[in-house]
Order: structure tokens, then sequence, then C-alpha cells
């Protein structure tokens, strides 16, 4: 497995809407792999393919935080959200792709995702609480979404702002 880089906003691929994925190929096994591996180092919850340059229909996520049981890596190709409740929840969301911001963003407190995993089998799964968030979150990436997409104009500027001068900061380094 290979740690792949995480694209950092503003970055043109991760406002891309991602193609779904025709077949489960070795290749696209390995990716997710990589992602998996990627997300664990980072450490996040979750990993879009478009935050690994990859406009493709992918994401991982495992929303067990160490001590909290065994790891549950889940991989799902082209998944889509089928029922969502009207009870909302609001957390504080993240992302690899913008390091060190965060703000509270108002999802479904529930949602059903149909996907297809790595077998290429199809599944269906309910999701609550911070899993429910984390897997709208990470759908969102594939449809170019990014949570500060959801804030004001004035702190989305602000945010992007800050991440530009990272990338010149860590171009320099």
């Amino acid at each position: 497995m290979t740690l792949r880089s995480i694209l950092i906003h503003p970055d043109p691929r991760l406002k891309k809407v991602c193609d779904p994925v025709p077949d489960i190929t070795d290749e696209l096994r390995r990716l997710a792999d990589d992602m998996l591996e990627t997300m664990y180092d980072a450490p996040g919850i979750g990993l879009a393919a478009p935050q690994v340059g990859v406009t493709q229909r992918l994401i991982v996520l495992d929303c067990v935080r160490d001590g909290e049981g065994e790891p549950r890596p889940i991989v799902m190709f082209n998944p889509e959200i089928v029922a969502a409740s009207e009870e909302k929840n609001t957390y504080e969301e993240g992302c690899l792709s913008i390091p060190e911001n965060f703000a509270e963003i108002e999802r479904p407190a529930e949602v059903t995702a149909r996907w297809i995993d790595r077998d290429g089998a199809e599944q269906q799964e309910d999701f609550a609480g911070l899993w429910a968030t984390c897997v709208q979150h990470e759908i969102d990436h594939l449809d170019g979404v990014l949570f500060i997409d959801y804030l004001t104009p004035l702190k989305r500027q602000l945010i992007t702002r800050k991440m530009q001068k990272l990338k010149r900061e860590r171009a320099r380094a």
C-alpha cells in the first residue's frame, strides 16, 4: 500500500463532479487500500478519491475512534444517499483537504446509503450520528462540494485565503 498526497483547497480537482466507477478493477481496489492507509495516517475518518487527485466516485471511511473498538473500514464505490431523516444534527466538521479548519455544519441526523463494495456487490446501510455526517461529507466531495460551501461567503473566503497561504508556505519549504 502507498500513502497518497492529499490535495489542499483551493484546487480545481476538488470542485469537479466525479465520474461513476463502471467496473471494480484490481487497480481501483489498490486505490481504495491506498486511500484507507492515507486516511488513517492523516489521521482522518473519511477520504474521497478527488482528495487524492482521482475524479471517480469512490470514498473510504471509518468512524471508529482509537480505543473505542475494532476499526471498521468501509470502501464505497458509486455511493449515494437513498433516504435522509428530517431530523438534523450539527457536527463540527473538518477536512483533510482544508487542514486545521473546522465549522459547525448541519446535516440530516440519519441517512441510508447504497453503494458497490470492493467485491462488486451492492450494499445498503443505515447510518446515524457521526457516521451519517461522514458519509454525507464524503459523498459531497464526489459532487465537488466542500464543507466550507455551507458557510457564509465571508467565512469561506477567510478559510480559502488561509489555505492559499498554507500552500505558498509549503511550496517554499
